[in-house]
């Protein structure tokens, strides 16, 4: 995503005005404003440092704000080239400093940096609305665009032409004096809201650590489970005890294996608390106050609600498309999640007890039933899917379907030592892209799994920039003796991410204000991935025994394959319901002050979610909506799986490593960034609008 930002006069750390003579010696000794000459432009992380980062900001802020008033202020004739192509290049420092700041923020914060975020944040709100409010600017983007079907321009010029003008709208170039300034507070408010949200869930993750001290209650935990634990006592000073965590590489492991049913208990009602605990990093009266700012914005803007707001532009376009997508599948998963509460149900019972399944057990009982159905054990499954390999793996299907290389490079900076750097080459050699890796939780890593840009590729002054892209994953740590040896789960996580890179990676575009796609179209070049990771040519490739180098066996291929419908019910449920909980709280009418925890057992009891499963995420800890970008939008992902379950049918037709189908899907998904509608990219590569069939027929759900 890239880091839009705008400008203002440069300000100290102490906030007092710089001359001209303090810039140029900030310049010389803060590496964030001064040329990076290293390999590949990558930012020089071994001589940055925190107390860098707020005057570098200030300074791209200054810049881009001089580079927009010239703009604003000229007195030649609007035309694209001096307005809409020149506001386009504005805020080449802002977005540098932005992208490092920015990604370092997710992957290897501190106290120091959410300080200084605390800090930037409104002044980059502010200064967004101060150039998307320019009175003299907009008068210039409309004089353009109003004479658009007079000027000859290219299909992408007239793309970043419409929307630049949209973007204006939508940012509130049309409102009063008055509603403008009641705009810039709620951006300014909204933004902060959002930042102290993430940063509580930070800390509520990072600060729950579930100790054990006596073997016993380490029952049915596999070794290596247990061996990592140990090591994360060990390091946190508890050395001969077993420490687990909410990081997802130790507390699903966990809940899948222990036996200890009160342990299971404890952590996962640890897990689905976060933010909601009455404490000081409670996270209800965060996200009601941003629900009911995003409302009074949408209102602001003309739209009936946030959601209105935030679907115009995408894919869906309206909430009822939505809640139409979701109403179709939620019946046929609910339908197969009681049948697997049914069969865990029975476990229970002939195992000769009488409690009743909760959402603790799930894990644990689903594991079983899978062994004894398609003696599917995911231990045994792990031993052939060390990172190393599953990461070569992903490689390998990028080199078959579209001709690129990898070489890795070790003498770079890093903003850790666990980051590793590759190069990737095209078919004909030539540089693609720096692409980074890190895959390891830390505690100053937010959870979950992405992918960002250091650098976006574009193409300026006929100069085709490449991107340095990154990948960050919180996968299972290597024990002593033993690699990373990866669920399932993370198997298909490293190739979603993956194919988000190859997204950027493969970008072949002119202008940054088209760079990105709808958040229901981007994830199809990640979910596509996902197919590849799992079929039996492919796994052939990569998946071998970490101590025998052995292939994985036919047999357990095939018990793969027959388990790949298992649990559906349970996970496409727990994702609906959030899905629905996200649009839910983004269609108020009006802004309102609602109690949090009762909206949300309203919600969910509406659409008759089941005591025993949770939704995926409950709104304290929802950070995709309230502090990630994805609000009313995180049923992108099942929009998305339409997508790319429709797309890989195309593949499977004509041969998993086509070379004109792979072809066709780079020239008209992965290069074109958001130079056309994402229908019309769909269309073109696959000859039809997608069909919802695949996708029933892949979940079980026919």
């Amino acid at each position: 995503m890239r880091y839009v930002f705008c400008l203002l006069i440069v300000v100290g750390i102490a906030g007092m005005s710089m001359n001209a003579q303090t810039t140029q010696t900030t310049a010389q000794i803060n590496p964030l404003l001064m040329q990076w000459n290293t390999p590949f432009g990558i930012p020089p992380f071994d001589q940055i440092k925190d107390e860098h980062f707020l005057p570098a900001v200030e300074a791209g802020i200054a810049e881009q704000r001089k580079e927009v008033d010239i703009i604003a202020n000229s007195t030649e004739p609007p035309m694209f080239a001096n307005t809409i192509e020149a506001l386009d290049a504005t805020g080449e420092l802002l977005s540098k400093v932005s992208a490092v700041f920015g990604n370092l923020s997710s992957a290897e914060t501190n106290d120091n940096l959410q300080a200084i975020a605390r800090r930037i944040t409104p002044l980059t709100s502010a200064l967004r609305d101060d150039i998307m409010l320019n009175e003299k600017l907009f008068a210039r983007v409309k004089a353009v665009w109003e004479q658009r079907d007079k000027l000859k321009l290219r299909a992408d010029q007239i793309r970043l032409l419409e929307e630049t003008y949209k973007n204006f709208v939508r940012s509130g170039a049309n409102l009063t004096p008055q509603q403008k300034e009641r705009l810039r507070k709620i951006n300014e408010e909204s933004s902060l809201l959002s930042l102290r949200f993430g940063e509580n869930l930070l800390k509520e993750t990072n600060n729950y650590r579930l100790v054990i001290e006596k073997k016993e209650d380490l029952a049915g935990l596999p070794d290596g489970v247990i061996a990592a634990a140990a090591d994360a006592a060990k390091s946190a000073g508890m050395e001969g005890k077993w420490v687990f965590t909410l990081h997802a590489p130790s507390i699903w492991p966990f809940m899948t294996y222990a036996e200890n049913r009160d342990l299971r208990r404890q952590i996962f009602t640890a897990y689905i608390m976060r933010g909601d605990q009455g404490n000081e990093r409670d996270n209800k009266s965060l996200l009601v106050k941003i629900a009911a700012l995003r409302a009074e914005r949408a209102k602001l803007l003309g739209f009936p609600t946030h959601a209105h707001f935030v679907l115009d532009n995408r894919m869906a376009k309206t909430p009822e498309n939505v809640y139409g997508l979701l109403n179709r599948l939620w019946p046929a998963a609910l339908n197969v999640a009681k049948k697997e509460i049914a069969d865990m149900q029975a476990l229970i019972k002939s195992e000769g007890k009488e409690f009743k399944l909760e959402p603790w057990d799930w894990w644990f009982y689903a594991e079983k039933v899978k062994k004894a159905k398609y003696d599917l054990d995911e231990n045994v499954v792990r031993e052939y899917f060390t990172l190393e390999n599953v990461r070569q793996g992903a490689f390998t299907v990028a080199t078959k379907l579209y001709g690129v290389s990898f070489v890795e490079h070790t003498n770079l900076p890093k903003y850790h030592s666990e980051v590793r750097a590759f190069e990737v080459k095209d078919k004909d050699g030539s540089h693609l892209a720096l692409f980074l890796v890190d895959y390891h939780p830390r505690a100053g890593k937010r959870s979950g799994a992405w992918a960002s840009r250091y650098r976006s590729q574009q193409i300026r002054e006929g100069k085709d920039i490449r991107p340095i892209v990154v990948n960050v994953c919180n996968f299972t740590r290597p024990i002593p003796g033993q690699p990373a040896l990866l669920r399932l789960e993370e198997v298909e996580t490293l190739f979603h991410e993956f194919g988000h890179a190859l997204h950027s990676i493969f970008s072949r575009i002119h202008y940054r204000g088209i760079a990105g796609v709808p958040t229901d179209f981007v994830e199809l070049p990640s979910q596509i991935m996902e197919n590849w990771a799992l079929e039996p040519e492919v796994l052939k490739i990569y998946a071998k025994h970490w101590q025998t180098g052995a292939v994985i066996p036919d047999e357990l291929i095939r018990k793969i394959e027959n388990a790949e419908k298992f649990n559906q019910g349970f996970k496409t449920v727990e994702y609906l319901a959030a899905s629905y909980l996200d649009l839910d709280w983004h269609t108020f009418t009006e802004p309102k002050e609602v109690d949090a925890g009762a909206f949300e057992k309203s919600s969910l009891q509406k659409i008759g979610l089941m005591p025993e499963i949770v939704s995926r995420y409950r709104s304290p800890y929802f950070q995709h909506i309230f502090s990630g970008g994805y609000s009313a939008g995180y049923y992108s992902y099942i929009w998305s799986e339409v997508l790319d379950s429709d797309a890989f049918t195309a593949f499977k037709e004509k041969g998993i490593f086509d070379q004109p189908t792979a072809a066709s899907f780079r020239k008209n998904i992965l290069e074109k960034g958001g130079t056309e509608e994402a229908m019309e990219m769909y269309k073109k590569f696959r000859g039809r609008e997608p069909s919802v069939e695949p996708l029933l027929e892949k979940r079980g759900l026919k």
